[in-house]
This record gives structure tokens, sequence and C-alpha cells, in this order.
């Protein structure tokens, strides 16, 4: 079955870097949309990044020039590089596959998610 398991957030202040990884198994990962989600209490996820399994990416208004999706498909995993971090970005990130089809149309997989926390 499909799994994805999050790893690499924490505290930062802001201004601060993070790196986001997601492993992927049970599904063909070079053929698949891979997408970055985040969601704060009282909120529906929200989509911040997006990369096609051919590399073409799409981000949220809120985050482009400070994220960065991109993905290794020998490792089987996605990554997101958070730069300037801001509080607004603090939420519990989660990745998704999905299809492509000049945007993400994310499948109902989600992980366990990883808290992000941006404080001084």
């Amino acid at each position: 079955q499909v799994r994805l398991v999050e790893s690499g957030g924490g505290l930062v202040q802001p201004g601060g870097s993070l790196r986001l990884s997601c492993a992927a198994s049970g599904f063909t990962f070079s053929n698949s949309a891979m997408a970055w989600y985040r969601q704060t209490p009282g909120k529906e996820r929200a989509l911040v990044a997006a990369i096609a399994s051919g590399g073409m990416t799409r981000y949220a208004d809120s985050v482009k020039g400070r994220f960065a999706i991109s993905r290794d498909n020998a490792r089987n995993t996605v990554y997101l590089q958070m730069n300037s971090l801001k509080p607004e970005d603090m939420a519990v990130y989660y990745c998704n596959n999905g299809v492509w089809t000049g945007m993400f149309h994310p499948y109902n997989n989600w992980g366990q998610g990883t808290q992000v926390t941006v404080s001084s």
C-alpha cells in the first residue's frame, strides 16, 4: 500500500531554513506527481508546492521565491527546501502523490505530517 513518511520539521527562528523530506513507497514514484501541503488548526490543508514526474513545479503565491520542491527518483523521496521562514509558515506539513494535468490533483494518501514551528 502507499506509504508516505514526512520528516525534517522542527523549531526555527524567523528568517531561518528547514528542509523537509518525504519518503514514499507502495507506488511507482518516478511516474507520480508529488506535492507538499500544510495545515494549521481550524483550516483546510493547502497546497504549498507540487512537482510533476518530469520536474515541472508549481508553488503557492505565499511561498514563491522562498521554497523549492525537488525530487530524487532514485531514493523515492521528495523534498521541500524552505528559506526565509515566516511565522505564518508555521503548520503541519504533509506530502502526497497525485496526478499532474498542468496542476496537481492529489490522491487521498496522507502521512503523519511533520510540524514546522517558526518562532523566536
